[in-house]
């Protein structure tokens, strides 16, 4: 007999993950017009209750092709609601569809949006399981008419003990959640852990419903899900060839049969429509989508155990480690110490996440946190390279979670950290993290009325504006549109494709790094603080200027730009001096940590 936690002839219902299996992949997703093509063959797989379609990233997207996400939603749900397949979307709490805090009135507009578009459930998560984040999120939803799916941000440490995820489902539980999901967003949870949590959960609340959403990186994805089946899990993420296992998550058939085989009921699947839908997502890959995919998130890594970061960060953070390698090498040279390759410095970023994660209170490492932990991580290699202590330098996103104004941490701080903070005149905060940020829906209403444009149906136009002000003014102006174009079409160029001519840009003449660094000893390196195009001045439209040698910049003062992909970051200099070399143009595509500059 089949060992089960539960009633053999339980059901385990599936649902495809298409927005996060492309999310987990690359920087982009399907466009509309190939969404509502394979819409009808994951229908007719038979096999789905459900279909994650939007939220987080999937608006944002649409905005960087130049296109309406409000038009996309609505044409990409249709279907599905149509089969009586539900449909639901992903939002970060207080950071609701982006990367930074929103004001209460805009998320709740968001839900009223989300809801009269097709979207039936929300899953909302905080980063930090701080439950006061996704109160609003909770009653929103439901007011809103939706499913309220309240996640919880799974990681391996000392602290997140099943008591503490208790802790936050009690919480989560009076708010009026619906539905709690445990967000494996690095798949780095143990199988029998989250088998007790799981199990803790349905016999406190056995009213609750819950989906398990595990990513394959570290390789223990097939035996959680067949754990938090067995403890009574009600449903659980899959995705489809050719984008399963590698970062993202196990392929719906090998879970079918694996429960199935199990004792569990589960829905056959119509093999000619999962292969239709295979085809069809090969040739979005192959038409557009695969440029932006790295090679390396096809594969599973045992790496990813130790330091427990998202799969999904690999392609991003080994680019990352390409940008700081000359200038760690050249401070290694400079201190009689051997040089790093590639994969020894991988290794050592490995060690410092594992590090200066425990130091920072064991944020979950998920969206944004995992930047924070893994930026401070690349700073402290780039300082010790140069003889400076550890954390000689913390961007202001990372101390804005260090002192508490995006939630609390659920470990303590290290002393050196909280020492560091007051050093430099910083106040911890201890309030609800919303009401720092005071409602702006009239703003952008006015906004909207000055522009002269219609707040759309259902407020949705007004809501993109709100939401992703940047983002939406460059999709209305066609900036963006042309920006995206321009880039496949270099992409395509670099993959030896035929693309139309380009225009002629100006260059910088060409430089050997380790040359400059050896000419200018003790110069400190300006580097990108994110991938983009480099603006030295915004709107220069003569691409060659640069700022000439000697300017003098002063730390912490901005001396220029990066066009990111989802608006303007400033280059602030960790030092004061002056300009001794430029090694980046005016327009220059730039990875992030990129020297793109020297200072004395």
């Amino acid at each position: 007999m089949i060992f089960s936690y539960t009633d053999m002839a339980k059901e385990i219902k599936f649902s495809l993950v298409y927005r996060d299996m492309w999310q987990s992949s690359g920087k982009y997703q399907p466009r509309v017009d190939q969404l509502v093509r394979v819409a009808p063959a994951i229908i007719d797989m038979g096999c789905f209750d459900r279909v994650e379609t939007n939220g987080g990233a999937f608006e944002q997207v649409n905005l960087l092709y130049g296109e309406n996400p409000n038009k996309a939603v609505r044409a990409w749900t249709a279907p599905f609601h149509k089969a009586g397949i539900q449909t639901h979307m992903l939002e970060r709490g207080l950071n609701a569809l982006r990367m930074n805090p929103v004001p209460a009135d805009v998320r709740e507009l968001m839900f009223k949006v989300k809801k009269a578009q097709g979207t039936d459930i929300s899953r909302s998560f905080c980063g930090l399981n701080d439950h006061r984040n996704l109160k609003l999120s909770v009653e929103y939803a439901k007011k809103a008419g939706m499913i309220s799916q309240a996640a919880l941000s799974i990681t391996h440490s000392p602290v997140h003990t099943v008591e503490y995820y208790l802790g936050v489902v009690d919480h989560l539980v009076e708010y009026g959640a619906d539905e709690i999901c445990l967000k494996d967003m690095a798949g780095v949870g143990r199988p029998t852990f989250l088998a007790r949590l799981t199990s803790e959960i349905k016999k406190k609340y056995p009213h609750i419903k819950i989906q398990y959403h595990g990513h394959s990186g570290p390789g223990f994805s097939t035996a959680s899900m067949l754990e938090v089946a067995r403890a009574g899990a009600d449903y659980i993420d899959v995705a489809v060839e050719p984008l399963s296992w590698g970062k993202v998550h196990p392929d719906v058939i090998t879970i079918q049969q694996m429960l199935r085989a199990d004792g569990f009921l589960v829905k056959d699947i119509n093999m000619d429509a999962y292969m239709e839908v295979r085809s069809l997502t090969q040739e979005f890959i192959d038409d557009f989508l695969g440029y932006w995919i790295n090679p390396s998130n096809a594969k599973m890594t045992s790496l990813l155990v130790g330091c427990g970061l998202p799969g999904g960060m690999m392609g991003s953070m080994m680019a990352d480690l390409k940008g700081f390698k000359a200038a760690i090498n050249a401070s290694e040279r400079a201190n009689g110490k051997p040089e790093s390759s590639l994969d020894t410095l991988m290794v050592k970023l490995f060690n410092e996440v594992e590090y200066v994660w425990p130091r920072l209170g064991y944020p979950p490492l998920v969206t944004p946190f995992s930047q924070y932990v893994k930026n401070t991580a690349l700073m402290n290699l780039l300082a010790m390279s140069q003889n400076k202590p550890r954390f000689s330098t913390i961007d202001k996103d990372t101390w804005g979670m260090i002192l508490g104004k995006m939630g609390r941490l659920p470990g303590k701080l290290d002393d050196e950290i909280i020492a560091l903070a007051k050093q430099k005149g910083m106040e911890f905060y201890t309030g609800n993290p919303q009401d720092e940020y005071p409602n702006e829906l009239p703003k952008f209403r006015e906004m909207m009325k000055q522009e002269g444009w219609d707040c759309g149906e259902d407020d949705e136009e007004l809501f993109e504006l709100a939401m992703h002000e940047r983002q939406y003014r460059d999709y209305r102006s066609g900036i963006a549109k042309e920006r995206f174009n321009k880039e496949l079409e270099e992409l395509k160029a670099k993959a030896g494709a035929p693309i139309v001519v380009k225009r002629p840009v100006v260059e910088m003449p060409e430089f050997d790094l380790d040359s400059l660094l050896a000419k200018y000893p003790g110069a400190t390196p300006l580097q990108a603080p994110v991938k983009g195009q480099m603006l030295w001045q915004v709107d220069v439209a003569d691409r060659s200027t640069a700022p000439a040698v000697g300017t003098k910049v002063e730390k912490g003062e901005a001396c220029g730009y990066i066009q990111a992909f989802y608006g303007i970051e400033q280059v602030l200099p960790a030092v004061s001096g002056q300009i001794v070399a430029v090694t980046a143009a005016q327009g220059k595509k730039v990875e992030k940590g990129e020297i793109i500059a020297l200072i004395r």
